[in-house]
């Protein structure tokens, strides 16, 4: 793939955002005049800033009518460091979701909560709720430092889990927007409560370290044009990749000594994910090793790579702005001789780590003072009620009678923790009232590690389907494996409708990303554990053409794999021109032949509805409950 950069920036004018952030009064106007008048929706400078005030304009695609105005409504999204979401927060966002939204809740891949559905008039009393209950949706979205994410795992035996939401929450308060805007707007000027902020993140904001601030300015990180484009970062421990380090614009691994003491960080720059497609000097990047900083230094160099990238990236393309291309373009010596400048000292050698493994804490756990935590998988991270499936209620009522604080996850899931004992029973009776699972053996594998995204009808960005098609994607892909005999095979499949990629598709061992109405991109060779990027096998695949497509591949991988081998590791070790010399060459009829364990047995159709909703609420493949069905009658003839 050609990585073209794109030309000198100094020949260029800055983009036309760049222009809207300089004259909004630090993200004052036009909302602040817009959000009085009694219109559907903003002006699209309007728009680009109501993005750092945590919401989007949007409208529904699916009630667009020819002739007729657009069905406008907004999506909100929450910042929630570290993914947690205090009870009072809960309740207030489940109530919101039904007065005024979709009357469903959903999960981001990064740790917040989106809701979905708002009009204009009731956008400023959905914001004044969230602010007054504990939350924020400030710098949620924009060219700003978004949400910052953690380790979801309240493990209260491992100091280093500790640490980890400790310095989310404290890189987050350096790096949130203090223009007064926010409040000003939707709280009328009105400050919320909130608690006292840590002395040493208040200093370090102010503290200069060599150009790092902006003197005489009400954003003395961000400066009047706040940052080239949005910026990720998140903080993880050794050996943890739930928060998919590799794709943030800046990673800090918590470093302990043998007495589990903090020393310091590792620090990883230049992940990013978004790209556009037949744009390829647009591509999706690793993070890098950068070094080491002692703890005492966190801050500064925190500020000094955020600096960097403010001052040094691209403002006039937008679709090279990203801290990634400019480390990229520059080398990981140049961007690290730039930070130490800003520093004002060299960073010190990276230290040693080990493999980093995905989790997803999922089910009854203990956390190590005696109390357990319950970690509830949540498909596409969409919180509804829907027939006899009632999450949304079971959940509500969980917080109502338990009071149980929450954690949201990387893998847009939920972890309810600080849980006593003698409370499972009953927590786990109201999930099983309300049709809910606890226990994620019984969770089909390829939907336990599947992710989506909202996609359409809401998301403007979206080419094709995603979060609604993913089920029955993963229902024909799981059919297919059990058709050629890889009924106990699963492997981690993601997909967007475009590629932005928010559910991080590139990283998945197959990964589907929205490139025409209907159509996808296929990438392959991922990693299990999210260390690898996977590579763009196939520019259009329509999804009526999936089975056909995919069965050579999935073939090839049955064949010629190593012992408890990956699909996504197989493919990367085998290469692409050896599975299309493959493909190329397989023959589905002589295939199906030799396939001597594949047989086709008609169902009523009365039979067959409830077989499929009995399996989904069992978390079971159709297939296994119907050998297990069989089985047990021909015991019983016996």
């Amino acid at each position: 793939m050609v990585k073209s950069a794109p030309s000198p920036i100094a020949s260029r004018k800055p983009s036309k955002l760049e222009g809207i952030k300089e004259n909004s009064n630090f993200l004052r106007e036009p909302v602040a005049t817009e959000i009085l008048e009694d219109t559907t929706h903003f002006t699209e400078n309007a728009v680009q800033l109501l993005k750092y005030h945590g919401s989007y304009q949007q409208d529904n695609r699916d009630n667009r009518t020819k002739g007729q105005e657009k069905d406008y409504q907004f999506m909100l999204r929450t910042k929630n460091p570290g993914g947690l979401v205090p009870q009072q927060l809960y309740l207030a966002l489940d109530k919101l979701a039904d007065e005024y939204g979709n009357h469903t809740l959903r999960v981001t891949t990064r740790q917040g909560f989106q809701m979905h559905g708002i009009l204009k008039k009731n956008l400023k009393t959905a914001i004044a709720t969230i602010v007054k209950n504990l939350g924020t949706t400030l710098g949620a979205c924009g060219d700003i430092n978004r949400n910052v994410m953690a380790p979801p795992a309240p493990f209260k035996n491992r100091p280093e889990y500790q640490y980890a939401w400790e310095y989310a929450q404290n890189i987050a308060d350096l790096l949130s927007a203090q223009t007064g805007a926010y409040y000003e707007i939707w709280l009328d000027g009105e400050k919320a409560i909130s608690a006292e902020e840590n002395p040493e993140v208040k200093a370090a904001r102010q503290r200069n370290g060599n150009g790092t601030i902006i003197h005489n300015n009400e954003e003395p990180i961000y400066g009047t044009h706040y940052m080239p484009r949005k910026f990720k970062i998140c903080v993880t421990v050794p050996g943890d990749n739930s928060v998919d380090l590799y794709s943030q614009d800046l990673t800090l691994i918590v470093i302990t000594n043998k007495k589990k003491q903090l020393e310091g960080f590792n620090i990883f720059a230049g992940g990013g994910l978004g790209r556009t497609h037949g744009k390829e000097e647009t591509f999706a990047r690793l993070a890098d090793p950068i070094g080491y900083v002692a703890k005492d230094d966190v801050y500064d160099i925190v500020k000094a790579i955020v600096a960097t990238q403010r001052d040094y990236g691209d403002r006039t393309d937008r679709r090279h702005a990203r801290l990634k291309y400019l480390i990229n373009d520059w080398g990981v010596d140049k961007f690290r001789t730039q930070v130490e400048e800003y520093f004002g000292k060299p960073v010190e050698a990276f230290k040693p780590l080990p493999e980093f493994k995905y989790h997803d804490f999922l089910g009854w756990n203990e956390q190590g003072d005696g109390k357990l935590f319950l970690g509830i998988s949540i498909d596409n991270g969409r919180i509804k009620d829907e027939g006899s499936f009632q999450l949304k209620t079971a959940l509500r009522e969980i917080v109502e009678q338990f009071n149980l604080p929450i954690r949201l996850t990387p893998n847009h899931n939920l972890i309810f923790y600080d849980i006593e004992p003698d409370s499972k029973q009953a927590i786990q009776d109201i999930l099983s009232r309300h049709g809910v699972g606890d226990d994620p053996s019984k969770i089909e594998p390829l939907v336990r590690y599947a992710m989506a995204c909202p996609a359409l009808p809401t998301c403007g960005l979206a080419i094709t389907e995603s979060e609604r098609a993913i089920p029955g994607i993963l229902e024909r892909i799981r059919a297919l494996l059990d058709k050629i005999g890889l009924q106990n095979e699963h492997f981690v499949v993601r997909m967007t409708g475009c590629p932005n990629g928010c559910a991080r598709p590139y990283l998945a061992e197959l990964g589907f990303v929205g490139s025409a109405p209907e159509s996808y991109q296929l990438w392959l060779g991922g990693s299990p554990n999210q260390t690898r990027l996977a590579q763009p096998y196939i520019e259009k695949l329509h999804h009526n053409d999936f089975e056909s497509f995919l069965e050579p591949i999935f073939v090839y991988f049955k064949k010629s794999r190593k012992s408890k081998e990956s699909f996504g590791d197989f493919c990367d070790r085998v290469g692409f021109d050896a599975i299309r010399e493959f493909t190329a060459t397989y023959d589905s009829q002589t295939a199906d032949s030799a396939n001597k364990s594949r047989h086709r047995v008609n169902l009523k159709k009365e039979v067959y509805s409830k077989l499929k909703e009995v399996a989904q609420s069992e978390g079971k493949p159709m297939t296994q409950l119907v050998t297990e069905a069989l089985e047990a009658y021909f015991q019983n003839l016996s």
